[in-house]
């Protein structure tokens, strides 16, 4: 009876949880009350006999992790709030592996394509770099077994293991007649959140960030260091969803004056907590622009936001997502956890940022969100400097600059993968120096691919697209030379957002000029008051 056994185990697991949920809403200790006197033991009293009733009675086996992990518990968190959430052992598991921002494997993302697992990309320097595996390599077989409808996620986890494991890889490239054998050795593996950090144009740094997380404030100190003395900076934070609110904290520390206000949270459970900058710019004040769009939340609005509230930089982009909420991780039995909203954040003018989630459902909450254009209804607070900000809808732009919408031929070229396989085929036969890019040549053996694969197009459509198709090319042929690196430094110098955010550094540095000059004739007229 193991499977009994387990499900009443999950049961007072259940219990404690609801009685922790319930304890920091009431604001009280969870007592031993008796359950006439105590709601929460009535309650779970009632959960107990209806999970007994379902367990003996119902059609089917009751899979007792499923009904509590992924039915119970989650229904339970989402009558609080859309980010309150519960993590079973494995995904908590990988929530501590993203916070740490490393693991142990062999360093190489893979992904799927046409019903099997292929390589992405290895990350450079990793054991599956070293050995020469390349991206489009099809892994028939980790260990003798077969990847035979298995799923991504699958195959990535037969890929991790301790550090200083053997694994054997086996793999089909294109070109060669037998499958390749590969034997690796794991290693720790680091998952940046800086993943691209360049001199984008002389003496102008830029800086993608990914998420927020234990090593993040380190790599963006070690890319300024390395950029030395620069006369502009491009912070990139799309689709940065967040995480570690101290890594966010240390992040904005590194651009504000020592003192700064950063962030401040509280809660009904929890007095005010104000984040200042402790250490500051040391007198670094270069014009800068922070790139945000829908998918830039959490942590990386904190940053967003103190920039913006004390006039450092332009924020430029689209509005952001608009999470407010500051969630708590707690480590339960069963290596489970539960990240609980416990306060709420406010920007360093008072803004909170947060959107409504009141009659929303989850879905719409995080994928049909429309931008709120018209701030009306928005509470209105001011910058350092007397610009007006709002709050409650995510951080607006100071500057809008929406992303490039993809027309039918190019989402056409992305569905085949055409650059991706095209790049794989054109290594193999092939030298490539850093020199190359996507010439008449180029273009006629990218036409030749098209019609190989029956891939629809016009001569039309490759000249209305022409720059677009001549990068991407560029930048796959150089992930498979080069490394992911290189090939994403060539998107960035062509992404038409980061091209409009170089052109906008005069503008971020007349912002900044401008909120001093404020601030010094605030401070002035105050003085005299005295």
């Amino acid at each position: 009876m193991p499977s009994r056994r387990r499900s009443y185990l999950l049961v007072p697991l259940f219990a404690a949880l609801c009685a922790l949920a319930v304890g920091f809403l009431t604001g009280n200790h969870v007592s031993a009350a008796s359950p006439a006197d105590d709601p929460v033991g009535q309650s779970m009293k009632s959960f107990t006999s209806v999970y007994d009733a379902v367990e003996q009675n119902f059609a089917d086996k009751v899979d007792a992790d499923k009904a509590v992990y992924n039915g119970a518990i989650p229904g339970m968190l989402r009558t609080l709030d859309p980010h309150s959430n519960f993590f079973d052992p494995k995904s908590y598991a990988a929530l501590r592996e993203e916070q740490r921002g490393k693991y142990y494997g062999v360093g190489m993302t893979v992904g799927p394509r046409n019903n099997k697992v292929i390589v992405i990309f290895p990350f450079v320097g990793t054991p599956a770099y070293k050995a020469g595996i390349h991206p489009g390599d099809v892994i028939i077989a980790v260990d003798g077994k077969a990847t035979d409808n298995m799923s991504t996620s699958d195959v990535a986890d037969l890929l991790k293991g301790p550090k200083g494991t053997t694994v054997h890889i086996t793999i089909l490239r294109e070109g060669v007649d037998k499958p390749m054998e590969f034997s690796l050795v794991r290693d720790e593996i680091p998952r940046n959140s800086v993943d691209l950090a360049f001199l984008i144009k002389p003496g102008v740094g830029y800086v993608h960030i990914t998420g927020f997380q234990e090593t993040t404030e380190r790599e963006v100190s070690d890319a300024l260091d390395k950029f030395g003395d620069v006369k502009g900076l491009v912070l990139d934070l799309r689709q940065n969803p967040g995480g570690l609110l101290s890594e966010g904290v240390g992040v904005a520390d590194k651009f504000l004056k020592k003192g700064q206000l950063i962030v401040s949270h509280h809660g009904r459970s929890s007095p005010e907590k104000r984040y200042t900058a402790t250490h500051g710019n040391g007198g670094r004040e270069y014009p800068m622009v922070v790139l945000v769009n829908k998918g830039t939340a959490s942590a990386a609005e904190i940053v967003a936001g103190a920039i913006q509230d004390h006039d450092r930089g332009l924020i430029v982009g689209e509005t952001t997502f608009g999470k407010g909420l500051v969630q708590t991780v707690y480590p339960l039995a069963e290596n489970t956890g539960l990240a609980l909203t416990t306060a709420r954040y406010y920007t360093p003018s008072g803004r909170l940022i947060q959107r409504d989630y009141s009659n929303v459902s989850l879905y719409d909450y995080y994928y049909n969100r429309d931008s709120d254009a018209n701030n009306a209804n928005h509470e209105v607070k001011l910058t350092d400097g007397g610009r007006t900000v709002y709050g409650g809808g995510g951080i607006t732009p100071d500057v809008n600059v929406p992303p490039v919408k993809s027309n039918h031929f190019q989402d056409t070229l992305l569905q085949h993968y055409a650059f991706f396989n095209f790049a794989k085929r054109y290594v193999v036969k092939n030298n490539v120096a850093k020199t190359f890019a996507a010439d008449e040549i180029i273009m006629q053996e990218f036409r030749k691919f098209l019609d190989e694969e029956k891939i629809p197009y016009t001569e039309a459509d490759l000249v209305e697209n022409n720059d677009w198709v001549r990068y991407s090319i560029k930048s796959e042929v150089f992930v498979d030379q080069f490394g992911q690196d290189e090939g994403l430094k060539v998107r960035a110098e062509n992404d038409p957002q980061i091209i409009k955010a170089l052109e906008l550094l005069p503008q971020a540095r007349a912002l900044e000029d401008h909120a001093k000059q404020v601030i010094a004739e605030h401070n002035a007229a105050h003085t005299l008051n005295q």
